[in-house]
């Protein structure tokens, strides 16, 4: 198994998100009709102040991406996220070595945005996910790099905790209506650093 990285700028991720598209839908299995939506979100989210993605090819073939950017006030999930953590400050850590007062929203403050990270089935499990999260973090200049996905005890939140992320909300929901998710957030640098090849 050979496995090849390459780093996507916003006009190269734009043009491949139909196949992008094709991993999610692949790795997550959601319903049909929410995979044009998933292309717009994706498509704005290429416009965002700086935008990063990388792609994961096994043998050629694509086999996984992740993408982000630096997460401000605006945008959709970084202001429903800091909603919640205003809310439930009781419980939320305090990002690293801010002080003991520091806000919940410190963690905000100067974040990357981890928007999408997600490898086919029959490549899972191989250190893909994990290369590519640590590559697409590498060099940033964010303090915290921020994230969501499903609260529970999944392969990917196995993996975000080895790289040092931690719960910041739990059974959190977006829209009221779908599974809960955990909101997690790690230090920069995360605890190992790759470079893409």
């Amino acid at each position: 198994m050979r496995v090849t990285y390459r780093e996507l700028g916003p006009r190269e991720f734009r043009a491949s998100i139909r196949a992008l598209v094709g991993v999610y839908a692949g790795a997550m299995n959601p319903p049909d009709r929410t995979l044009a939506g998933r292309e717009a979100i994706m498509d704005r989210h290429a416009a965002s102040p700086g935008f990063r993605g990388l792609t994961a090819h096994v043998d050629g073939r694509l086999a996984g991406f992740t993408y982000g950017f630096h997460g401000q006030s605006g945008q959709w999930w970084h202001d429903m996220v800091a909603a919640a953590l205003a809310t439930r400050s009781a419980a939320v850590p305090t990002a690293g070595d801010y002080s003991g007062d520091a806000p919940p929203g410190a963690w905000l403050d100067d974040s990357f945005e981890v928007a999408e990270l997600h490898v086919l089935p029959p490549w899972q499990g191989r250190g893909i996910g994990r290369s590519l999260l640590l590559s697409l973090a590498s060099g940033r200049q964010e303090r915290t790099a921020v994230l969501s996905t499903a609260d529970a005890p999944t392969r990917a939140r196995r993996l975000y905790r080895g790289l040092g992320f931690t719960d910041l909300l739990t059974d959190f929901r977006f829209s009221g209506s779908e599974p809960p998710y955990a909101v997690m957030g790690a230090l920069l640098p995360l605890a190992a650093t790759v470079t893409v090849p």
